[in-house]
Parts: structure tokens; sequence; C-alpha cells
């Protein structure tokens, strides 16, 4: 197979997988916009202390379509940045199976997923905590203004949620799988040996060079960070700065669904800060998985 048909077929494939988890999403944001409306603001702010631990929490399954959620979510103003944050970090994506097939040992992949989830919770409650500090208030973002965007005919009720959650849908899809087929094909042009070579010599700098390869919104960074480290060429703190920041397509949503550029600047260089940052700490205290 030609090297356009591999990542044609991986583009396909990736993209079929995320259908169901943004349907599913917006259909469950449709709902709360049109049967409750403004009490849905009130509601989930009472329960808003739990939202990182929730977040933090189901980032960890490995699939790529929770991120995708929590970032329309969050261009939806159902949740916090903090919260945000927290499920990017701990989206696990292709770590775990990758992991598993080349047998490398529950206490290892369960090291690696508790040190995510405690990075995630605390960075995201750190998050929410320094804008509260610092007085930040972002405007106000409802369901409602992301769908005028859109253009979905969420105001049509003959159509209903489901259209107007399919129309969503059908809009993100197609984002993704035309940017994610050029990443893919990058991948497999430049290759996982090419890569590796760029992070001989300064650990902190093959720490950043990882961190900013790990921000590919492309689940072949995830695989290619993880065989790596699989084939000792990472340390413990490059391979957990390319997993913390390996949100998969979940940067690709926000952008695509979030129309405040600067407030998206803030949250994917606070995810790349944070990763960076994490991941030479790790390594500065020795930390093995």
């Amino acid at each position: 197979m030609t090297v356009i048909s591999v990542a044609l077929l991986d583009t396909i494939k990736d993209t079929l997988t995320l259908v169901p988890f943004l349907f599913l999403t917006y259909v469950a944001m449709e709902w709360l916009e049109r049967k409750t409306e403004e009490q849905s603001v009130e509601l989930l702010s009472r329960i808003g202390k739990f939202s990182h631990v929730a977040g933090a929490g189901i980032g960890l399954i490995p699939q790529c379509g929770f991120s995708a959620a929590a970032a329309s979510l969050y261009s939806g103003g159902v949740i916090t940045a903090g919260t945000l944050i927290a499920v990017f970090l701990s989206t696990s994506d292709e770590m775990i199976p990758i992991f598993l097939s080349s047998l490398a040992g529950a206490s290892t992949i369960g090291r690696i997923l508790a040190a995510k989830f405690v990075i995630a919770l605390v960075s995201g409650i750190a998050v929410d905590l320094i804008a509260r500090l610092v007085h930040h208030r972002s405007e106000t973002k409802h369901i409602h203004d992301l769908c005028e965007r859109e253009h979905c005919g969420c105001e049509d009720e003959e159509g209903g949620i489901l259209h107007s959650a399919l129309i969503h849908t059908l809009k993100i899809t197609g984002f993704i799988f035309v940017i994610s087929l050029a990443l893919s094909l990058m991948m497999e042009v430049i290759g996982k040996d090419a890569l590796a070579s760029l992070l001989t010599g300064a650990p902190i700098a093959g720490t950043v060079a990882i961190a900013v390869i790990g921000l590919i919104p492309n689940c072949a960074a995830s695989v290619a960070i993880s065989e790596m480290y699989l084939e000792g060429l990472l340390t413990s703190g490059q391979l957990m700065s390319g997993l913390l920041v390996g949100a998969g397509v979940g940067i690709l949503v926000l952008v695509r669904t979030n129309n405040k550029t600067k407030e998206n600047v803030k949250v994917i260089g606070t995810l790349l800060l944070l990763g960076i940052a994490w991941g030479v700490l790790i390594d500065i205290l020795g930390i093995t998985f």
C-alpha cells in the first residue's frame, strides 16, 4: 500500500470512531439547552466542584472522543476551562493499547494512568482557582451561540434535537477528517526514527520537543511517543510530557467550535506549558514508570 493509502485508511478509521461520541454529545447539549435553558447553568454550578474529578477520570478511558466532547461542552459554556484542561491532560488516546500490545505490564500502565489522573486533577483545579483569583471572567457561552455560528437549524423546532445534533456532528467530522489526513501524511513521510533522532541531546529540549509533537491533534503522535518510550528512546518525563498534551482531536474541535481565538490560544498554551513543566519535574525527581 502507498503512503497515501495507509494515511487515508487510518484517517477514515479514526474519524469514524469519533462520530458516535460527537453525535451523542450534541444530542445531550441540545436537550440541555431546550429543556433546562438558563436553569442548566445554575444546576451545573452546584455540581461544579466535582467536575475536575470527573474530567480527570473520564479522560483516562482510551478514546479520543471524550476530549472532542469536552471541547464542545466548553465551547457551549457547559464546563470550565479548568475542567477542559483536566480532560485534555488525562486523555490517554492510544497509549493503553500500545502498552498492552507490547506486554508492558499492568503495573506500569497503572502508574502512568494514576500520575495522569493526579496531574490532571491538580492542574484543572489550579487553572480555575487562578482564574478566580485574578478575577478573570470569560464571556458567558451557551450552546445557542454555537448553533447560531454553525447555522445548524437549532431554532427550527420542526427539525428537532436530532436534526441539529446531526448537522453539528457532520460539520465537525468533516473538519477533523481533512486536518487528520494531512497530519497522518506528515507522520508517514517524516517517520518515527527521524522524530526520535531529534530528541538526542539535552533532556529539557527533548521534553519540549516531545510536548510539541504530542500537541499534534492526531492519534499517530501518541502512538509514536508510546513506541519510542517502549524502545528506550524517551525518559519517563518526556513520555509524560507528550501524553499529557496529547488531547487527540479535542484541540481541533475546540478551534472549530469556539470562535474566541485568544481564549483558544490561552487554553492550548496552558496545556503545552503544563505538559512541559510536569515532564521536566518528573525527570528531576527521578520518577520512573
